[in-house]
C-alpha cells in the first residue's frame, strides 16, 4: 500500500478547513472600512501561528509513538515548571497571569498543559492491560490532572482548569466507577442549588436524601449502606457549607458577576452581561441564511467585545446564519467522532487513552465556547479550537492533531 495513501487526510482537511473559516471570520471581525491595517495585522499573526503549527504537524510524523509514551513524564514536568513560572516571569492579561511575553508574541503555557496531561494520563492508564481497577490508581490520575489544573485556576483562568478537569470524562470512559461521575455531577449540582437557595436547606435536603435511600434498600444490605451514605452526606455537607467561602474568596468579583447574571439573581446588560447580551442579538441576527460576509451589522458595530477571540462565533451566527453555524458544528462533530472511531481500533492503550484525551479536549472547548456565546454558561474565557484568534491555542492543537495523524499512521505499521 502506499505510504501516503495511509496518510488520515481527510482529518487534516477538517483542521484545514476549520482554521480557514476561523480566519476569514476573524477578519471580519475586527475589518474596519476606513483602515483595514488592524485586520490585516491579525490575520498575519494568525498565519505565522498557523504556519508554525503545520511545520510542527509536519515534524511529529517522523517520531514513533514510543517516544510519546516514553517522554511523556518529562513533558508533563516540563509543562508543570512553565507553569510554575508564571508566578515570576509571567504577564496579567485581562487580570490572569497566564502569559509570557516572546518579543511581539505571547505564549500561554496552560494550552499545552492540556497536550501534556494527555500524553501523561495516556502514559499512565497505558501501563495497565486492562481497565484500571484499584483505588490508588485513580488517586494517581486525579493527581496527573489536578495539579495542572489548580495552577491554572490560581492564575486565574477557571475556563482552562475546567478542561484539564475534563479529563475526567476520559477516566469514566476506561472504567472509573460511575459511583464517581454521580459524586462529580451532584457537586456541581450542590454548588448550583446553595447559590439560588438559602444553604440549610440544602443540607436538609441532602439529610433527607441519604435517609430516603437508606429506608428503601433491604434490611440486610441497610446495615451495609448506612456508614457509607452517612460519610457521603457529611461529606456533600461540608461541601455546601464550603460553597459560600469558595464563592466569595476564591472567585473573582467577574465571575461572581457572571454566575450572579447567569443564575438570574442580577440583571446587567451593560456591565459584565454585556458581552452576553450583544452575542445573543448578534447570532439572533442572523437568522437561517446570515446577513453576509462582512455585512454583520452587530460586528461591525463592535457591539461585542472581544470578537475575534472567545466569542468568534457570534461574527458566524450573524454572518453566515443558521446554515452557516449548522456546518461548523457538523465539522467539528465529524472530527470528534472520527477520532472516537480511531481511538478504539488502537491496539495500545495508550495510543486510545491519548485519543479520547483528544476527543474529550475538543469536546469540552466546543460546548463550554457555544454555551457562553448563547448565555448557557458563565463567560470564563474558552477559545473555539482552531477558530478563534490566538497563537497558543492554535499550536497546542496542531500538537494534539499531529500526535493524533502519527497515532492512526503508524497503526497500520
Amino acid at each position: 500500500m502506499n505510504k501516503l495513501a495511509r496518510f488520515d487526510w481527510f482529518s487534516l482537511l477538517l483542521y484545514l478547513v476549520l482554521f480557514g473559516i476561523g480566519l476569514i471570520n476573524i477578519y471580519s471581525a475586527v475589518y474596519n472600512a476606513d483602515d483595514n491595517s488592524v485586520a490585516l495585522s491579525f490575520m498575519q499573526k494568525q498565519l505565522i501561528s498557523f504556519g508554525l503549527g503545520v511545520i510542527l504537524i509536519f515534524i511529529i510524523q517522523f517520531f514513533d509513538t514510543r517516544f510519546f509514551e516514553r517522554y511523556a513524564s518529562i513533558i508533563y514536568l516540563v509543562s508543570i515548571g512553565s507553569l510554575l513560572g508564571l508566578w515570576l516571569f509571567g504577564t496579567e492579561v485581562s487580570g490572569a497571569k497566564s502569559w509570557y511575553n516572546i518579543g511581539s508574541f505571547s505564549l500561554q503555557p496552560s494550552e499545552f498543559a492540556k497536550v501534556a496531561v494527555a500524553l501523561t494520563f495516556a502514559k499512565h492508564l497505558g501501563g495497565f492491560n486492562t481497565q484500571i481497577k484499584k483505588t490508588k490508581d485513580y488517586i494517581s490520575a486525579f493527581v496527573i490532572m489536578g495539579i495542572p489544573a489548580i495552577l491554572t485556576l490560581l492564575q486565574p483562568d477557571p475556563g482552562t482548569a475546567l478542561v484539564l478537569l475534563g479529563f475526567f470524562l476520559v477516566l469514566h470512559i476506561e472504567g472509573l466507577p460511575s459511583f464517581f461521575f454521580i459524586c462529580l455531577i451532584s457537586l456541581f449540582v450542590l454548588f448550583v442549588s446553595t447559590l439560588l437557595l438559602d444553604m440549610y436547606w440544602v443540607m436538609v435536603a441532602i439529610l433527607l436524601f441519604a435517609i430516603l435511600y437508606i429506608a428503601l434498600q433491604s434490611k440486610q444490605k441497610r446495615k451495609k449502606i448506612v456508614f457509607p451514605a452517612l460519610l457521603v452526606s457529611i461529606i456533600f455537607g461540608g461541601f455546601t457549607y464550603s460553597v459560600s467561602y469558595i464563592f466569595e474568596h476564591i472567585f473573582e468579583q467577574r465571575h461572581r458577576d457572571r454566575f450572579n447574571i447567569l443564575l438570574g439573581k442580577e440583571l446587567d446588560t451593560q456591565g459584565v452581561g454585556y458581552n452576553i447580551n450583544q452575542s445573543q442579538i448578534a447570532i439572533g441576527s442572523g437568522r437561517f441564511s446570515g446577513k453576509g460576509f462582512l455585512e454583520g451589522t452587530q460586528t461591525k458595530g463592535g457591539f461585542v467585545p472581544e470578537q475575534q477571540t472567545d466569542y468568534i462565533f457570534t461574527t458566524i451566527g450573524e454572518e453566515w446564519g443558521f446554515i452557516g453555524s449548522s456546518f461548523v458544528l457538523l465539522l467539528f462533530l465529524v472530527l470528534m467522532l472520527r477520532i472516537v472511531r480511531v481511538a478504539y481500533k488502537q491496539k495500545k492503550t495508550f495510543s486510545r487513552v491519548f485519543c479520547l484525551g483528544f476527543a474529550c479536549t475538543l469536546f469540552i472547548h466546543v460546548a463550554i465556547n457555544l454555551g457562553m456565546v448563547v448565555g448557557l454558561v458563565p463567560t470564563i474565557g474558552i477559545p473555539l479550537p482552531l477558530m478563534s484568534y490566538g497563537g497558543s491555542s492554535l499550536l497546542a492543537f496542531s500538537v494534539f492533531l499531529g500526535i493524533y495523524l502519527r497515532i492512526t499512521y503508524q497503526r497500520m505499521d
